[in-house]
């Protein structure tokens, strides 16, 4: 089954989401690559969150 382009575009936003937090994630750990700034790091998290809370809610009113 294909999916619609709401849907792929919610799913690339996740995968998007998935590197962003990851990098913050890395940076906390290491301090690269964004310098190791911890109020960054964690603003970075917490919009990654909120975006995944966002895509995930609009793939439920979808289905």
């Amino acid at each position: 089954m294909a999916l619609s382009m709401p849907k792929k575009i919610i799913y690339a936003s996740f995968a998007a989401c998935g590197l962003v937090g990851l990098a913050a994630i890395l940076d906390l750990i290491i301090g690269m690559p964004f310098g190791g700034n911890v109020v960054f790091d964690v603003l970075f998290l917490l919009s990654a969150a909120v975006i995944v809370y966002l895509g995930y809610d609009s793939l439920s009113e979808m289905a």
